[in-house]
């Protein structure tokens, strides 16, 4: 059943955004369903951070809409603005002022009184455990404390849409967990969030659904679980004891799997996607065993949002291009 306008907090049709012959977005459509996170996946250079800058009235589309909290983003900046919060890839904070001072001056720059500004930074401080440092200036905190302050700067003016553009890059994975909690935290209280990630067991965690973007378009949305369905059967995976062992082992995958094997010569390790699971290895197993080949360890593993961004876009999320260079 259709989405109604009063059930959807983000709703973008036909972004089309053109860098000289380069095309940024071509065509992207995107719905956030109210007090839900949406998982906006890809590469860098894949068009993610023009999604979250058109979103965010930082950017004009070339062509399209997108509804922001009910207002559009091309005729009502202001609105769309007072509506959001926005925590970028790279922590924007004043470096020179105290972790209080920054949370205190964003909310005056929201139009928040003194008092109820002062009351909403010492609130966030102890949410995002910074209150032993509230008085410090933000140049001696950590990469992790910038990243939490800068979220928690986000979330001042309480914000009914909460844009997070990589929150978590940069983290150690105690910062990335203790991230994640708070985005959760988040959700449980009624906002709704648009996540761009290259950690995909980040987007499994968190996001209710996906969108796959790739080269300016959106090649396949759904939950985690739909789109681990998308490439079907599951993953065979073994290790060979000895390095001439890795070609017999690869023509026996060939045979029984539905995909080309993949072969890591470093660890003897060759891997294939494969319909009938168990029934698979068995017939896998068998057949090595006549073979003579050494078999030092074999797992089946049900697709991950790795495999599945693998398969559709041929190369893994992580790519040297800036996507937010364009």
């Amino acid at each position: 059943m259709p989405l109604t306008e009063d059930r959807v907090a983000v709703r973008a049709r036909g972004l089309v955004k053109t860098y000289g012959s380069t095309r940024a977005l071509a065509g992207v459509d995107l719905d956030i369903p109210t007090g839900q996170v949406l998982g906006l996946l890809g590469p860098n250079g894949a068009g993610k951070t023009t999604v979250v800058r058109i979103l965010t009235t930082l950017l004009k589309p070339d062509a399209g809409q997108a509804m922001v909290a009910g207002h559009d983003v091309v005729a009502e900046p202001d609105a769309v603005r007072q509506s959001i919060g926005l925590s970028g890839q790279y922590a924007a904070v004043d470096e020179n002022l105290t972790g209080f001072e920054n949370l205190y001056m964003i909310g005056r720059l929201y139009g928040i009184g003194k008092r109820q500004a002062r009351l909403r930074a010492r609130e966030l401080l102890d949410r995002f455990q910074l209150s032993d440092a509230a008085d410090r200036p933000a140049k001696g905190y950590s990469g992790g404390m910038r990243r939490r302050l800068d979220l928690a700067g986000a979330l001042v003016a309480e914000p009914k849409v909460v844009v997070l553009d990589e929150p978590t890059t940069g983290l150690d994975p105690r910062g990335r967990l203790g991230m994640w909690e708070v985005i959760e935290h988040l959700v449980a209280t009624g906002a709704t969030v648009l996540l761009t990630t290259q950690y995909l067991e980040e987007a499994d965690r968190l996001a209710d659904s996906i969108v796959v973007i790739d080269k300016g378009v959106v090649i396949a949305r759904g939950t985690a679980d739909e789109l681990k369905d998308h490439i079907g059967g599951e993953r065979l995976e073994l290790v060979v004891g000895e390095e001439v062992e890795v070609t017999p082992a690869v023509r026996v995958l060939k045979e029984v799997g539905v995909s080309e094997p993949v072969v890591d010569e470093s660890t003897r390790s060759v891997s294939v996607y494969v319909e009938t699971g168990a029934a698979a290895l068995v017939d896998a197993l068998r057949r090595l065993d006549t073979q003579d080949v050494t078999i030092q360890d074999v797992a089946l593993h049900r697709p991950t949002l790795d495999d599945v961004f693998l398969s559709m876009t041929g190369h893994s999320a992580e790519t040297t291009e800036e996507d937010g260079a364009r």
